[in-house]
């Protein structure tokens, strides 16, 4: 099968890739990258009509290729992505956290939220159920250091960072570049931490009825 994946952030390439190689070999990837869609949301500070309308000519494009499904891995812009979904009913369109809310909201009640993109805390917390008791929490410097090319400088940032939701009965890293670093969050924090790769690559293989790896 063939499956879109759509960034606004070069550094979601890999994180995605390898969760498809490690629990679905077999699909066909197609990258899209914009990431002045990112640059553009933080100069402007909220979505707008325009800014949706980016989203559905990507949309369209995907679709014209014959894609499966559309994955989008940008987390900031959920309203734009459920614009898409609308469009392309026929088909699987994936916001990038909707898979890993549904599996942390099933396992706590009280989830930190840890991001690197300052705009994700203001557009993902309304996808989380009403009954989660969110704790938001930035990884200051981090994405600045994955733009310079210094991943390490990057991580410990977020480990630093996910020090103050050790009280969360789990974490959840909003973006994909930052799940590398789950395994050190987890042994900083003792907490159960949940990452939005995996998550994803799993909802899609059930709901385009492919076999379990």
């Amino acid at each position: 099968m063939r499956i879109t994946l759509i960034h606004a952030l070069k550094h979601s390439v890999v994180p995605i890739e390898a969760s498809f190689a490690r629990l679905w070999p077999d699909a066909r990837l197609m990258n899209l990258l914009d990431d002045s869609l990112s640059a553009d949301l933080a100069r402007d500070g909220g979505l707008s009509d325009v800014m949706t309308e980016r989203f559905l000519k990507l949309g369209r494009y995907a679709a014209s290729t014959g894609s499966d499904a559309i994955l989008f891995t940008c987390s900031a812009f959920g309203p734009c992505i459920e614009a898409v979904a609308r469009a392309h009913s026929s088909m699987p369109v994936l916001k990038p956290n909707e898979a890993m809310i549904e599996q942390a909201a099933a396992r706590g009640r009280k989830i930190g939220l840890l991001s690197t993109f300052p705009p994700t805390l203001a557009s993902m917390p309304p996808e989380f159920p009403s009954s989660i008791e969110l704790v938001p929490k930035l990884a200051e410097g981090a994405l600045a250091a994955l733009d310079r090319g210094d991943g390490a400088t990057h991580d410990r940032l977020v480990v630093e960072a996910s020090k103050d939701l050790r009280h969360c009965d789990l974490i959840a890293l909003a973006q994909y570049s930052m799940a590398p670093a789950a395994a050190e969050v987890a042994e900083a924090t003792g907490r159960p931490v949940l990452t939005t790769p995996d998550s994803a690559v799993m909802k899609l293989k059930r709901m385009l009825g492919v076999e379990r790896a």
